[in-house]
C-alpha cells in the first residue's frame, strides 16, 4: 500500500515536453539503473524499432524528427522516474508527489506515474500522436516561436492583427515573460513582425516544421481522439494538472477528453504552475531529459525549489535528497 500523498504535501513531480531530447539521453542512466535499462529494452520491443540505439547514439536529425521525438523522449521520463523509485528504494513510498504535471506531450509522462496509463499504452499513444502530427506538418506547413519580453494580452493581439495572413495563435503560455506562438508560416511571419514592432524582447524560430497547439492540429485532433478511445484510461492515483485547462482532474474520462482537445489547444504552463503553487506545493521534480521546466517555474516564482533528474548522478543527488 502506498504511504498517504500527506506525508509529502509540498512535492510536485513534473514532465518536459518536445525538444528537450538530445543525443546521448538515458545512456549513462542506463548503466546506472536496471529499472532503466529495463524500460528502455521495453520501448524497443513494444515499437519493434532500437529507440535506444536511437537516444543513445543519434543522428540528432532523426531523433528530432517528431515521430521518434515523442515515444523517446516519453521513454526517457520514464525511465528516469523508475531509475528514482530504484534508488529510493522503500523510501520510494514516502516520497510520493501530491500532484503531477506535464507540458504538453510530457503530460503523457505524467499520466503514466499517475497511475492513468501503462508504460505500453502510453508509448503507442505517443507514436501515434506524433505520426499525425507529422501527416498535418506535411499537408500544412507550420512553424513555431518564443516571444520573450511582451505581454500576452499584447501577443494575443498580434496574432488576431496576423490572421489575415492565415492561422496563428498563442501556443504555449511558458513564464509570464515568454510565449510561444504557433501557425502556418505567412501568418507565423507576420506575427513575428508585429510582435517585434509591438516591442518584444527576442523573438526565437523554433526548429520545428509543424504548427503544433494551433487550429491546424484539428483534423489530427479528431483521428487522435478515435486512437484514444480504442484503449482503457483508470482514474488518476496522484491527480494530474491539466496542461490545457490548469484543472486538477482524476477521473479517467475527464482526463481522455483533455487528451483529446490538447493538440489544438494553448499550453497555459503559467497558470498549471499557479495552481500547483496555490496548493502550496513548493517542491518540483523535473524528471526526463532537460531543465527547461525547472528554469521556467522559477520564472513563474523564485521561491519554488526545483530539482531536475536526467541523468545518473541527478538521480542519485535526487534521491538522496528527497529521502533526508
Amino acid at each position: 500500500m502506498q504511504a498517504p500523498f500527506e506525508q509529502r504535501r509540498n512535492l510536485a513531480f513534473v514532465f518536459p515536453g518536445q525538444g528537450s531530447q538530445f543525443v546521448g539521453m538515458g545512456k549513462n542512466l542506463a548503466e546506472l539503473s536496471a529499472a532503466a535499462r529495463e524500460v528502455f529494452a521495453h520501448a524497443d520491443e513494444i515499437l519493434q524499432f532500437p529507440l535506444t540505439r536511437l537516444c543513445f547514439e543519434g543522428p540528432a536529425d532523426e531523433l528530432r524528427d517528431t515521430v521518434n521525438a515523442q515515444p523517446a523522449i516519453l521513454t526517457m521520463s520514464v525511465a528516469c522516474l523508475a531509475a528514482l523509485r530504484e534508488q529510493l528504494g522503500d523510501a520510494a513510498q514516502r516520497v510520493q508527489p501530491r500532484l503531477v504535471a506535464g507540458h504538453s506531450l510530457g503530460e503523457y509522462s505524467a499520466l503514466v506515474a499517475a497511475g492513468v496509463l501503462d508504460f505500453s499504452t502510453a508509448l503507442q499513444l505517443v507514436r501515434e500522436r506524433g505520426r499525425l502530427m507529422k501527416e498535418t506538418g506535411d499537408r500544412t506547413p507550420g512553424g513555431m516561436a518564443a516571444v520573450i519580453g511582451l505581454d500576452a494580452n499584447l501577443l494575443e493581439d498580434v496574432c488576431r492583427r496576423a490572421t489575415e495572413k492565415g492561422v496563428v495563435c498563442p501556443a504555449n503560455y511558458n513564464s509570464p515573460s515568454q510565449t510561444v506562438i504557433s501557425g502556418e508560416l505567412a501568418a507565423l511571419s507576420t506575427a513575428i513582425e508585429l510582435a517585434v514592432a509591438s516591442g518584444a524582447q527576442r523573438v526565437i524560430r523554433l526548429a520545428v516544421s509543424i504548427a503544433s497547439h494551433s487550429p491546424v492540429m484539428q483534423k489530427a485532433s479528431e483521428q487522435f481522439t478515435e486512437v484514444i478511445n480504442r484503449f482503457r484510461l483508470h482514474d488518476a492515483v496522484i491527480p494530474i494538472v491539466s496542461d490545457i485547462s490548469a484543472r486538477v482532474l482524476v477521473s479517467a474520462e475527464e482526463i481522455r477528453a483533455e487528451l483529446s482537445r490538447q493538440l489544438y489547444s494553448s499550453v497555459r504552463w503559467t497558470d498549471t504552475v499557479r495552481e500547483m503553487l496555490a496548493a502550496d506545493i513548493t517542491t518540483y521534480v523535473e524528471i526526463g531529459p532537460g531543465d527547461v521546466l525547472s528554469t521556467l517555474i522559477k520564472r513563474i516564482d523564485r521561491r519554488a525549489q526545483t530539482y531536475s533528474i536526467n541523468d545518473a548522478s541527478s538521480v542519485l543527488t535526487a534521491a538522496e535528497i528527497l529521502a533526508s
